[in-house]
């Protein structure tokens, strides 16, 4: 089969019909930045589920399979497969087996391990799905947790106020159970004015500082996860990656948070912050610790 002349991304996420998050993020960020996304839907809701009732659900674990048998009949490869919330622990299994049989030699396996927030876990999800992701995130290249995730990966109690010894030790664990760079969003900063997100290459470790902003906004998550597997699969190293991350995310709140009246359920303001992913990367704010 003819390669593609772009990058091509296998995008293992949900589609809410309203709301900035999952798919209808990573699709934009990716594309934004010249790279093909192609979908492995887990499941349809009526919208993103962070402040909402009433949602409906579609499960498309039944679908998985299929379409993969459908990927491979077609001789496709990927350049990266990028996983982000999935529905149940047979979900995490088809998420291992696109991994194994779609990602192209050399190629990158993102997982961001959709768990939860602030010490708790998503009602979505359970301990046999933590479990699960645990086994996952042995086959990737890259995993993204934010800070309540990586506690509960690493079966450890969710510390807020964590040290940045206490982090490279997170670090450094989730790293031996397979992933060869970590990456933990929402970590606390020096600076009470700040957040952090930190990383770790196998080598050094590594962390973007931005100001801290007193709003919460549904699917930042997944637009930095996919920022980051877009900047990784365009040649970026992974403090570059992170930095370019974490700006754009900040953008996203600041923009949207100017507006003051927006309802946060709505995400951030994507449609206004896209157009910097086409900027080039004038300087950088990592730092290593």
């Amino acid at each position: 089969m003819q390669s593609a002349p772009i990058l091509r991304v296998a995008a293992v996420h949900d589609l809410s019909g309203f709301g900035r998050a999952s798919l209808t993020i990573a699709i934009p960020v990716l594309a934004t930045m010249g790279i093909q996304v192609c979908p492995l839907p887990t499941a349809v809701l009526s919208s993103q589920t962070s402040g909402m009732e009433g949602f409906t659900f579609l499960d498309l674990t039944s679908q998985m399979g299929p379409i993969m048998d459908h990927w491979a009949e077609l001789g496709l490869r990927f350049d990266a497969v990028y996983t982000g919330f999935l529905g149940s622990p047979e979900q995490s299994g088809l998420a291992g087996r696109c991994i194994r049989e779609f990602r192209k030699p050399g190629g990158l396996a993102v997982v961001d391990p959709v768990l939860g927030d602030n010490g708790r876990l998503d009602p979505t999800q359970t301990p046999e799905m933590v479990e699960a992701m645990r086994a996952l995130i042995a086959q990737a290249d890259v995993v993204t947790p934010n800070l309540t995730e990586a506690a509960f990966l690493l079966n450890e109690e969710f510390r807020p106020d964590i040290s940045p010894e206490g982090l490279k030790d997170q670090l450094r664990a989730l790293s031996a159970a397979g992933p060869s760079a970590v990456v933990i969003t929402s970590a606390p900063a020096a600076d009470p004015g700040c957040t952090s997100t930190v990383a770790y290459d196998g080598r050094r470790f590594w962390k973007v500082d931005v100001p801290y902003m007193d709003a919460f906004y549904p699917g930042t998550g997944d637009a930095f996860a996919s920022v980051l597997t877009g900047s990784l699969l365009q040649g970026d190293s992974l403090p570059v990656a992170v930095d370019r991350a974490a700006h754009f995310v900040l953008l996203g709140i600041q923009t949207t948070y100017g507006y003051g009246d927006l309802p946060q359920r709505d995400g951030v303001l994507l449609e206004r912050t896209l157009p910097s992913l086409r900027m080039p990367f004038l300087g950088g704010a990592y730092q290593e610790f």
